[in-house]
């Protein structure tokens, strides 16, 4: 099949969160079970430095009177996977983010800048043998494609289908009704039969009203975003297209995520040969000036600082923390609200070390030097870092909800057991989990079969690539 796979950012070119991994990870596995696959995303600078083999092959005009759209084929830096760079030096080559300016601020003209996407995108079921090739299948990620299915439907009437994939509900791309001429979308797409989503127009509707198939990334999230809990609006959408909607967990590129031979950490290892889980540790308490105690139970966070991701249920529980004899690393950004609060603690603890940054290279340190790695989102649609944890053996805590029920095994599973589960996202309910994850880690027979369950779990991507192949061939 010859599947065009549309998404706003692709690592290693340029990564955000998750969105950016399983773009990077998806089409490569899907080409390794033999499906023709190219990769399309805006022409960002970074994208436009690291990729490899850079030549125009398409004029799309100036569709958006923002000036020359074109389309430029390529390789990513380091496979043979095809990839086709949206290019629109207006729209694009700017300093700061894929979203935000470098202030943290939105860009004004983000209606723009996806629209032009997801128009690239379908203009390839019309002009596709200008470049001779012609997608037979779409797939499109999150709001900032959310235009495509829409495009494909009022401008090209093209017989190509459209599968739309949810990573995280909340982001709902909402624009005043008034820029719809601006994308060039007609006025009869402004119903609730359409885009229409609370006097204004979104994105993320579009997606979910015209795509052919909806995917999401978990079981799970794929049920609760039929409800009030996480539905965010859409759930009457999202029941009524049921028939429509799958969840698939996501994968790991474990060629990326191993301990046995990870670039960024101190020492190798892996199941049957630990001693360099503990090397990580000494080596990661260095770094970030803990005290150097190989018996003190490290915890670990790598995420956006948000409520969502539970930043306000760990400081309630860092008395639990502590009490414990516990250490705790955090890394990320987020909400200036929540990284003050964060910094604050750790500068009155020897025991809390928080860096406000994205590290690509520290995210692998932290995963593979803690003891145990802490998810206590509200909600999480699939999650990764919990998946990456349990590869380094770096057992999970996590809420209950979402892909991080789906992959994490509680105390529930006897033997079986991965992780630490909670089942309300509440500060008494995570104090205990941390109480039963360090009882855990002080029986050593205990942990040490914990560890290796969640090391020997396999959430490769040629599981689910195999799922998402059986989805495209139906449709």
């Amino acid at each position: 099949m010859k599947i065009l796979f549309v998404a706003s950012e692709v690592y290693p070119l340029v990564k955000t969160g998750g969105l950016g991994d399983v773009a990077g990870a998806l089409p490569p596995a899907l080409m390794e079970l033999g499906e023709d696959v190219r990769i399309m995303m805006p022409a960002y600078p970074q994208a436009l430095d690291a990729a490899r083999n850079k030549k125009t092959v398409l004029d799309l005009g100036d569709p958006f009177s923002t000036g020359p759209l074109s389309l430029i084929s390529a390789r990513m830096p380091s496979s043979e996977a095809e990839l086709l760079l949206v290019d629109s030096p207006s729209l694009y080559r700017r300093d700061g983010g894929p979203y935000q300016q470098e202030n943290g601020d939105e860009w004004l003209d983000n209606h723009i800048r996806f629209a032009a996407l997801s128009h690239a995108a379908a203009a390839l079921s019309a002009y596709g043998s200008v470049i001779g090739w012609t997608p037979e299948l779409f797939h499109a990620n999150d709001w900032q494609t959310g235009l495509l299915p829409a495009y494909l439907r009022f401008h090209h009437g093209n017989p190509a289908k459209c599968l739309y994939t949810i990573h995280n509900l909340n982001y709902t791309g909402r624009f005043p009704a008034e820029i719809l001429p601006q994308v060039n979308l007609p006025w009869e797409a402004y119903s609730p039969d359409g885009l229409e989503f609370h006097d204004a127009v979104s994105y993320m509707k579009s997606g979910l009203y015209y795509a052919d198939h909806i995917t999401t990334v978990s079981r799970t999230y794929a049920q609760e975003i039929q409800t009030p809990f996480a539905g965010n609006g859409f759930e009457g959408l999202l029941l009524d297209r049921s028939s429509s909607l799958t969840g698939i967990v996501n994968g790991v590129d474990y060629q990326v995520w191993n301990p046995a031979h990870d670039p960024h950490i101190a020492a190798k290892y892996q199941p049957g040969r630990m001693g360099g889980k503990q090397a990580c540790k000494t080596a990661l308490q260095q770094e970030l000036g803990l005290p150097e105690d190989p018996k003190a139970p490290l915890f670990g966070m790598v995420s956006r600082l948000t409520e969502q991701k539970g930043i306000d249920l760990i400081l309630d529980t860092l008395p639990t923390l502590e009490r414990l004899g516990g250490q705790l690393v955090i890394l990320g950004t987020g909400e200036d609200y929540w990284e003050q609060l964060l910094l604050d603690r750790a500068a009155v603890s020897p025991n809390i070390a928080v860096k406000i940054a994205y590290q690509e290279s520290l995210s692998h340190r932290i995963i593979a030097g803690c003891d145990m790695f802490m998810m206590p989102s509200r909600f999480e649609p699939c999650g990764l870092t919990q998946l990456y944890a349990l590869k380094y053996g770096t057992p999970p805590v996590v809420h209950r909800t979402g892909g991080l029920a789906d992959t994490v095994r509680g105390a529930g599973a006897g033997p079986d057991q991965t992780g630490f589960v909670f089942d309300d996202a509440v500060p008494e309910l995570l104090a205990a989990a941390l109480e039963e994850a360090v009882d855990a880690f002080n029986h050593r027979n205990k942990w040490d079969n914990i560890v290796t369950n969640g090391m020997q779990d396999d959430y490769s991507w040629e599981n689910s690539a195999k799922t998402y192949q059986t989805l495209y061939r139906s449709l």
